[in-house]
């Protein structure tokens, strides 16, 4: 009776660090590389287009086509490296009555689940707050390519494009006279790019 419980305790064990092997094989981890990733976005001006980029950002990208129930993104961008290429807009961007970024300095986005919608393209669902104000958002994942690199032997690169679009206004992104969409747009569109690698 002793012999046989050892024997299923042994087999509990085998079963239990055997799962979390696979689980810990099938976690792909990718580095940014910040040298070819970009935070961009552009909103309306009355007729025109402002386009603009945060130039700060990390995360952490944990993806696998074949494990999407690992797979999970956090990123988190720095509002005071906002650039338009116009200094005193970036100033008022950061001030209270846009960004707020001495209270607020960051905007984060924390996925909760990964969905495949075809072969190149996924929904990433997750929580983005930007000034203490979370809501529930489906980010559309595009993979733009996917190869061995080149020039350095193990190492895979991974291309992907989110593009979507969000309402400034619900974040509070904006006050006063600048809550309304006379002026600038509600709507702000969101694209980032980003070149992923990790080794084999």
């Amino acid at each position: 009776m002793v012999q046989s419980f050892k024997k299923f305790g042994f087999a509990v064990l085998v079963t239990v660090f055997g799962a979390f092997s696979v689980n810990a094989q099938s976690d792909l981890m990718w580095k940014i590389d910040k040298a070819h990733t970009s935070v961009n976005f552009s909103v309306n001006h009355f007729f025109s287009s402002v386009t603009g980029k945060f130039t700060s950002f990390e995360g952490d990208i944990n993806f696998d086509r074949n494990n999407l129930k690992s797979s999970k993104v956090d990123f988190t961008v720095l509002i005071n490296s906002v650039n338009t290429d116009d200094k005193k807009r970036d100033e008022h961007l950061q001030s209270s009555e846009f960004f707020d970024v001495q209270v607020y300095p960051n905007m984060t986005f924390k996925s909760t689940k990964v969905e495949k919608k075809s072969e190149k393209e996924y929904s990433v669902y997750g929580k983005l707050t930007i000034k203490d104000i979370t809501k529930d958002v489906v980010l559309p994942m595009k993979i733009t390519g996917e190869m061995e690199h080149p020039m350095m032997k193990g190492k895979i690169i991974l291309g992907v494009l989110i593009d979507t679009t969000l309402n400034r206004t619900v974040y509070g992104v904006g006050t006063g006279d600048w809550a309304t969409t006379m002026v600038v747009g509600d709507e702000v569109r969101i694209q980032i790019p980003m070149e992923l690698n990790r080794m084999k």
